[in-house]
């Protein structure tokens, strides 16, 4: 069955684009993950929740040189990714929307892993 990458995407900071939550709120949200990620589990299609992404990073030139990133000018930042298998990238759609109701905001590009060996 093919794999499928989720990037969150946002603009700017994840900090900037949350409206502020109570206690109550974040732990109902933190539920609602943890479900989501017991159901996949559980249904087999999840294969990596992910994790969200620091701000940290850097970039290998290909002369090899190293330079930090991402860059502030960019527009979107990947701020966290899943992995997920679905039968094709419809499937793999319908998945990504029930992320973006526990994701809060930004949106979600679906990619499919290159399988080679075919």
């Amino acid at each position: 069955m093919p794999k499928f990458m989720f990037l969150q995407r946002s603009s700017g900071s994840c900090e900037e684009n949350r409206p502020e939550m109570t206690p109550e709120q974040m732990q109902a949200g933190m539920k609602a993950w943890m479900d989501w990620v017991k159901k996949g589990t559980d249904d087999g299609w999840l294969l990596d929740p992910g994790s969200p992404l620091s701000g940290a990073g850097a970039v290998v030139q290909p002369d090899l040189t190293v330079i930090d990133g991402p860059f502030t000018e960019s527009k979107e930042l990947v701020g966290g990714y899943t992995i997920v298998q679905a039968p094709d990238l419809a499937a793999a759609c319908d998945l990504a929307k029930q992320t973006m109701k526990l994701a809060g905001g930004g949106k979600i590009e679906v990619r499919e892993f290159a399988n080679f060996s075919e």
